[in-house]
């Protein structure tokens, strides 16, 4: 019994510990990236980021960093996720794709918010590894898939929402014309050294608004279509 006791006060101090990591992640991280939005705040606080990483890396799970998941990729740092929620304005009636599903936690935020999210990620051990953490949170509006979606993901189109969580060298053009009319994509367009995420809602059936919110740097997505280089 005294070991048992031990155990749970060691439970209620490690839950609390995260409470407050995510507390001070939102107020000293996300807040001051100007998100701002309560429905947002609140998302980020409801869902637990530390049960979307690695045993090992649960410590850094509220860090403003990237941490890698495997394959060669890393988790978006949790500002960018929250201004990438932020400029969205999601609905409940949304239809979500997301294209790179990663650890599955901006999964996780997305299907809080929308209707329902169709995640594709190209490499399968990591869409089975958001399956299982998914299934865990008892999020149960996703379908996941397992595809290169680079160019957008016809099998389900058209969609309210698509956001990319890697960069591309080009507007994404094939899956902006996914887009429901009103509907918005986030992507990260550029090259290193300049790269600005950008949002691109569908005005008519042959009309687009496209909008540079910020400037950031992320990693390229698989198979992204490049630029044409000229030679001299």
């Amino acid at each position: 019994m005294i070991q048992t006791a031990k155990n749970m006060d060691s439970n209620k101090i490690a839950r609390f510990n995260m409470r407050e990591a995510r507390f001070n992640m939102i107020e000293q991280q996300i807040r001051t990236w100007e998100v701002l939005d309560p429905v947002v705040l609140a998302v980020l606080d409801q869902v637990p980021r530390e049960n979307f990483v690695a045993e090992s890396q649960k410590g850094l799970a509220f860090a403003d960093i990237e941490l890698p998941i495997g394959n060669g990729h890393t988790m978006l740092s949790p500002k960018l996720e929250g201004r990438i929620l932020q400029v969205l304005n999601l609905k409940k009636t949304d239809k979500v794709l997301l294209v790179g599903t990663g650890s599955g936690y901006l999964t996780a935020l997305l299907a809080t918010l929308a209707d329902h999210v169709h995640a594709v990620e190209i490499h399968p051990e990591l869409s089975a590894l958001a399956q299982a953490r998914l299934q865990k949170q008892n999020i149960h509006n996703v379908t996941l898939h397992v595809a290169d979606a680079v160019n957008g993901y016809a099998p389900d189109a058209p969609y309210d929402v698509i956001v990319f969580t890697g960069s591309l060298p080009l507007r994404p053009l094939a899956a902006e014309k996914m887009l429901n009319i009103g509907g918005r994509l986030f992507a990260v367009i550029g090259e290193m050294p300049i790269m600005e995420a950008t949002l691109t809602q569908r005005i008519s059936e042959d009309a687009f608004r496209h909008e540079v919110i910020f400037e950031t740097c992320l990693p390229q997505l698989d198979n992204a279509p490049q630029a044409r280089k000229f030679k001299f």
